[in-house]
This record gives structure tokens, C-alpha cells and sequence, in this order.
């Protein structure tokens, strides 16, 4: 089985799918992917199930991305937080998740930057989630304002011009006795 670098010590040292996918691969990327949304979806879902008040549920989905956030385990060196707040927003509705997705896509397609897609829909996220569940403005809120700490030096390269885009990887380098 082939052994990829710590993400949290190669690349951006971030442990999330934009790091993974860098440094990685797609395969690697997609699986952080996957855990990384189940990490707020699955304790919220949980808990909804269980006839949770919609207060509650957004402590749990802040609670998931805390601990995703600051991991006790990786001595509080975790990710950004953005495919587990996506996660735990998931189970609100699937309009919501649908418009959120669809945001970031549109947002990375247009710019190719990942970050950008991120920071955009954190600070779209509570306008839709009041449109669509008003009860779960503030938690959302809240989530977005996790999200964009996180994305803080993120931001800051944005504004130099010096923040990596997401494809920048899978550009082939020509050679020099390659024909053009």
C-alpha cells in the first residue's frame, strides 16, 4: 500500500481534501473528503433522530467542527472545518446542501481557488440557511465564523496574489524537448 506524506507536515500542513488532493492524490482526497463531512454529519443526524430542538442540534454541529478544528488527539492542529460544517448542515435539508455545494463548485470553477470557494460560502451559508431554515441561522452563523478564522491566512495569500489554485498540481510541466 503506498504511504503518502502527513498532510499535517507536507504542503499547506493542513490535514483537508485541498492538501490531501496536493499532496496525495484524488483517491486520498476524496476518502478525507468523505470522513471529514460524516465528522458533522453523522452526530447530527444522530441527534435529530432522537428529537434533538434545533438549538441543540446547531451546539452539536459546532461541537463537530470544534473537535475537528482543534483535535485533541493531533495536539489541536486540525483542518479548516469546511467539508464537516458542511456536513452538519447537510442534515438541515437537502435544498440547503444543494445551494451550499453548489455555491462552492460555481465559486472554485469560476476562480480555481479552493480557499475562495470556502471563505464565499461561509459567508453566504446563514443568509441561505435563513431563507430556507430560519432556525438555524445563528448555529450556521456561528460555523461560518469558525470557518473563516480558520481560513484567515488563506485570505491573506488571496489578497497578495500568492494563494495556490486547486488544479495548479495537475498542470503538466512541458519538457524542453517536449514538441509545444
Amino acid at each position: 500500500m503506498p504511504v503518502s506524506p502527513d498532510p499535517r507536515e507536507s504542503g499547506s500542513g493542513n490535514p483537508g481534501a485541498t492538501n490531501v488532493l496536493r499532496i496525495g492524490g484524488k483517491g486520498a482526497a476524496v476518502a478525507v473528503l468523505i470522513f471529514d463531512v460524516l465528522k458533522g454529519m453523522l452526530p447530527v443526524w444522530a441527534a435529530w433522530a432522537l428529537g434533538v430542538t434545533p438549538f441543540w442540534l446547531g451546539l452539536i454541529a459546532i461541537a463537530a467542527c470544534m473537535g475537528h478544528i482543534w483535535p485533541v488527539f493531533f495536539k489541536f492542529r486540525g483542518g479548516k472545518g469546511v467539508a464537516t460544517a458542511f456536513g452538519a448542515i447537510a442534515p438541515i435539508g437537502w435544498d440547503l446542501t444543494g445551494v451550499m455545494a453548489g455555491t462552492w463548485l460555481l465559486s472554485v470553477l469560476l476562480s480555481g481557488y479552493s480557499s475562495l470557494g470556502a471563505i464565499i460560502s461561509a459567508l453566504i451559508a446563514p443568509f441561505y440557511v435563513w431563507w430556507f431554515k430560519p432556525q438555524f441561522t445563528f448555529p450556521v452563523a456561528m460555523l461560518s465564523c469558525l470557518i473563516l478564522m480558520r481560513h484567515h491566512d488563506n485570505i491573506q495569500r488571496l489578497w497578495r496574489g500568492q494563494e495556490t489554485k486547486i488544479w495548479a498540481r495537475f498542470k503538466k510541466k512541458k519538457k524542453k524537448d517536449e514538441p509545444e
